[in-house]
């Protein structure tokens, strides 16, 4: 009965805490992408998009466990069509923890080509459970550029520079106060990184008032920085807290969005004898 309700959390209708998100990550536009000539349609779980991985994504799904010395490996096996997506696709997520530093590996093969774009959709808050907001955390992205969106959130196909606009976030700003500034609902776009797959640095989250600081390096070619603005505190966690509108924040390392029907994007096609591999670093110090 415990396993039961401790499972049913995460099968009910939930924004993606803390979850692993693929087969793709972020939209596809009205979810129909081409494949080596043939047309896929997925289901428009965003309406009028295909969002996360579908209906029944990775968040959705039992993984197999192997306990590692230092961190867990979860892996499973997506079968050939699952959620409209082509090829069967082996999928290991791996958790490790060095010190302060959580690193997050994701490595996948598959059987034909295919997109994908793997992330983990954690929400943070720097002040601590409960806090009812994120706008005195100071947020910096390193990144000049950015993908301007659509009214359903999938990128235009422009690829623009943050420079003297609201999206420049090479300098910490502090959040509430810069989107008052520019009069921004929230962030929901992706800062461009590069290609390189070398590790790199791309983002720092600091809180003042209790000197936590959070930092993300990666090997994806981009970042989704999310301000929570879907959050609506129908949601109940630990102690009764509930989860407002811009109470928690994700950054998101992953492929662009939509990049399976925009050429010009960095690919996030997988062909058959090639292995998908990428890794995020979470690194947590306080003053």
């Amino acid at each position: 009965m415990t396993t039961h309700l401790f499972l049913s959390g995460y099968g009910n209708p939930h924004p993606y805490f803390g979850a692993v998100i693929g087969r793709v990550a972020n939209r596809i536009a009205k979810g129909k992408f081409s494949v080596e000539g043939k047309e896929y349609q997925l289901a428009l779980n965003n309406p009028p998009n295909s969002l996360h991985g579908g209906n029944k994504g990775f968040d959705k799904v039992l993984w197999t466990p192997e306990v590692l010395l230092n961190g867990i490996r979860f892996f499973r096996r997506s079968p050939d069509g699952e959620e409209g997506y082509p090829g069967e696709l082996k999928v290991w997520v791996t958790y490790t923890l060095d010190g302060e530093e959580l690193a997050i590996n994701y490595r996948a093969q598959s059987s034909q080509t295919t997109p994908i774009s793997l992330t983990n959709h954690a929400y943070f808050n720097l002040a601590g459970q409960g806090s009812p907001d994120i706008y005195d955390h100071e947020v910096s992205i390193e990144a000049d550029w950015y993908l301007p969106v659509d009214d359903t959130l999938v990128p235009t196909g422009a690829v623009a520079a943050v420079q003297d606009t609201a999206f420049d976030l090479r300098r910490p700003v502090e959040l509430g106060r810069h989107m008052r500034k520019f009069q921004l609902p929230g962030f929901d776009h992706t800062f461009c990184l590069g290609d390189s797959k070398a590790r790199r640095y791309c983002a720092r989250v600091h809180h003042a008032p209790s000197g936590r600081t959070m930092e993300v390096y990666t090997t994806q070619p981009g970042i989704q920085f999310y301000t929570g603005n879907f959050l609506d505190g129908s949601l109940q966690g630990k102690g009764g807290s509930v989860y407002p509108k811009h109470s928690a924040f994700c950054l998101e390392t992953q492929h662009w969005p939509d990049a399976v029907n925009k050429p010009h994007f960095p690919s996030m096609l997988l062909q058959p004898g090639e292995e998908y591999s990428h890794t995020t670093w979470f690194k947590f110090t306080a003053a």
